[in-house]
Formats: C-alpha cells, structure tokens, sequence
C-alpha cells in the first residue's frame, strides 16, 4: 500500500486525483469478469434500498440487464426492494446482503450501483473500482471535496466506467436547450441562477433510543467516525448534520446547479460565498435552511438560493435559469423555454424526464465505450461548487480559490476540505 501523499504538497494541489484505496476493513476482492463479449447480460448490485428502489426499475428498463444482489444494512428494506425485482419482470431473485463488500467478492458482478447516504458514496466507489466493478453513484458522489479527488482518481487508476447520477445529463430535452443556450439562441450568457424552495418540517430534538433490531448501525455509519445513535437520524434526517451530510445544497443544489455550470461551460469557479442560517426551526440540524450561494466565475456568474421550510409560493422561479444579451432562458426539470428581452415567450419544450436513459447510457459505455454523460470527473466538478458553498458558510469566509486546484486559498476553509474517518476506512490508492 503506498502512503498517503502530504495534502500540502506541489503535486497534491495541482491535481484532482490523489492515490487512494481502502484500508483493512475490505473484505478480499476478486476482480469482475472482463467486456470481452459485450453481448453478456449485465448483472448489477445495487446498495441503498431507499432511493435505491428507483435503482431496480431504472437499470430493469435497460435490455440485458439482471439484478444480481440487493443490499442494505435495514433489513426490514429488503423483502419491498425484491418485491421490486419480481415486479420489474425478473424471474430470478435477487441475493440480499447487508455488507456490500459481499458483492464485490462476486466476479460475475459487473455494476455496483450506489443509493447509499453521501458519506458512503466515495468509499464505496472506491472499493468497487478496486475490484474491477463499473459504477453508478448517487448525486453528489462525494462527501466532501477531498473525496471527489479521491474518487476520480480511482476511477482512471482500475479504468473504471463511473457515472455520477445527476440524471437530467441525460434528458434529451435538457441536452437539446444546453445546446442552443451555448449556441447563443439568447445571445452571449452573462449569469446563471438556480434554487430550491420547500416546506420541510422541524426534525425536532432526538432522544437516545435503542437501535431497531433490523438496522446493523455500525455499518450505517460505515467509514464515519462513531456517532450516538438518536430516533430521529435514521433514514433520512442524517442529510442536515455536517458528520454525515451536506446539507441542501448537496441534497438538491446538484441538480439545479449541474445545469448552470454546464449551459455556462464554467469549471472552477475564482470567490464563492454564502450567506444564510437556520432561522425556521431550534432542532438538531446543522444545515442552513435558508440562504444564497454565489460563484464568481469571472467573465460569468451564477448563484443558488434556497429556502427549504418555507416555499415562498407564490414565487415560481425556474429550476435553474440564463440570462443573455438577447433574452433569457429558463429550464425546468425536463424542458426549456426561450423568452426575448421584453419577457416576451418566443419558443417552449417539454421532453421525457425518466432516470432510465442515464442507467442505459451507463450500459452503453460498458458494453461500446460509449462516452458517459456524466462521467464522474465532469459530476465532481458540479459537486465541488456545493462542497464549496459549503465551505464559505462554515467558514465565514468568500473563498479565494485556486484555478487549477479549485482549493480555498485560506487556511480556516481548508479545514473543511476533507474528513476524519474511522480507523481502517481512510481512503488511499
């Protein structure tokens, strides 16, 4: 095992990939049988039986497709995510695993398909492009910025097929608008906007409890440093504590921010800021509910604004929106519309919105080398303006960031570049 490089070295900051593997707590690993018969039905493990439901019937959409393994470490998931299975047409069932390290020791796995909380995203990535398994990871692929070096590189070390699941890449609709948008049906694009607005609900103050018999907490927490457990974390409310989450803009802030970038063809982004707080609710998140994120990009700009307990209605901005010397452009979730200067609307579209073209275009690659619609380096790109607006609210700080590293030059923010993590589980290559 080669050490971990020094963070703070030449080489470390002006590279996006870092040497990594996992430690000791892998199980051994068997590589996956190769593409040399790209006819061979591919056979899929999915882990993270929540979001991981619409995992099983995207990739039981995609022709030639078996889902091999299920896994999650709640028990009581599996039994409705076979039911899933046998629902989608498949005859044979699936194995249930609560450790997904099981499935990579499977050679005849070809896909590990991620559902799992965002702190699991990277490490299991990693594991399963070690054992020579393609993956499909959940939005936003990593926990921290750290990781998404960390990630990528793992990906070009094995040459592994990743694809981050920030679906709307794969929109036909969407990709049609992008495309126009870049070439200039509004003239030159000067900013970029996106947002969120909700009416999430108080998590209220958790109470230590007894862990469900049905839920392995241990492995929940996985690579994480050890966290008591509380009724009220478990499965979804982790999304509003830093230790395991990052907050709205992970969660949502992708998607919509995936878009600005891409119609925007911006990279790394030169200050980031963000101001906002808790105001709703006194309860254990940690999260901002409200607030706005900025990215000056230099020649553009963009922001994200959310408000995620209180939706603001009757506001109805767009799911992410351009404005250009000739007009603007908003973009829902699966469609575009083209206004001029006047606000006047001169053209609307709509087009198919399902998950399934982003698992078939992943089948694709695997089978043609097709190129990916979001490869996972391009997803980390999007990825690291969340990690970093989160960073500058943690921080306080407008970042100053490095633009080939896309690293704050500030001491007191790159406290938050990484992570700790329980020991054996440190990400190395």
């Amino acid at each position: 095992m080669t050490p971990t490089p020094d963070p703070n070295s030449s080489t470390s900051r002006r590279t996006f990939a870092r040497t990594a593997a996992m430690g000791a707590t892998a199980l051994a690993i068997t590589p996956s049988r190769g593409q040399e018969a790209p006819s061979n039905k591919l056979r899929v493990g999915i882990m993270g039986l929540g979001r991981g439901k619409a995992h099983i019937s995207g990739w039981l959409a995609v022709p030639g497709v078996e889902i091999a393994y299920l896994c999650d470490v709640d028990s009581a998931r599996g039994e409705e995510a076979a039911r899933v299975v046998q629902r989608g047409g498949q005859e044979r069932p699936a194995k249930f695993v609560k450790d997904f390290r099981e499935i990579l020791g499977d050679a005849e796995v070809d896909v590990i398909s991620i559902a799992a909380p965002n702190y699991w995203h990277a490490p299991a990535t990693i594991l399963a492009c070690q054992a020579g398994k393609h993956v499909y990871v959940e939005k936003p692929g990593s926990h921290n910025a750290q990781e998404a070096e960390l990630m990528v590189a793992a990906a070009r070390k094995h040459d592994r097929k990743v694809q981050m699941g920030n679906q709307r890449r794969s929109f036909p609709t969407i990709i049609e608008g992008i495309q126009r948008l870049q070439e200039g049906v509004i003239g030159p694009v000067r900013s970029g906007r996106s947002y969120y607005f909700s009416g999430r609900k108080t998590i209220g103050i958790g109470k230590p409890a007894a862990i469900p018999a049905e839920l392995d907490y241990a492995l929940w927490q996985g690579p994480v440093p050890e966290y008591p457990f509380k009724d009220n974390l478990v499965h979804y409310n982790w999304h509003w504590h830093w230790h395991f989450g990052g907050g709205e803009l992970a969660n949502n802030g992708i998607h919509s921010l995936d878009i600005v970038r891409w119609g925007l063809k911006a990279g790394i982004p030169k200050r980031v800021t963000f101001l906002g707080g808790r105001y709703h609710f006194k309860d254990d998140q940690e999260t901002p509910d409200t607030g706005v994120a900025i990215f000056d990009l230099g020649e553009t700009g963009a922001h994200w604004e959310q408000s995620s307990c209180h939706p603001r209605k009757p506001e109805a901005p767009a799911f992410a929106s351009f404005a250009g010397d000739g007009g603007a452009m908003h973009f829902t979730s699966s469609g575009y519309s083209i206004y001029d200067l006047t606000g006047k609307q001169l053209e609307s579209k709509t087009g198919p919105g399902s998950d399934v073209a982003h698992f078939q275009n992943l089948a694709d690659a695997i089978r043609n080398n097709v190129p990916l619609n979001s490869e996972i380096a391009e997803g980390q790109k999007s990825t690291l303006w969340c990690h970093l607006g989160n960073i500058a609210y943690r921080s306080g700080l407008i970042l100053d960031i490095d633009a080939e590293t896309g690293r704050p030059r500030q001491d007191a923010a790159m406290k938050f570049w990484g992570r700790e993590y329980r020991p054996g589980w440190e990400p190395k290559v």
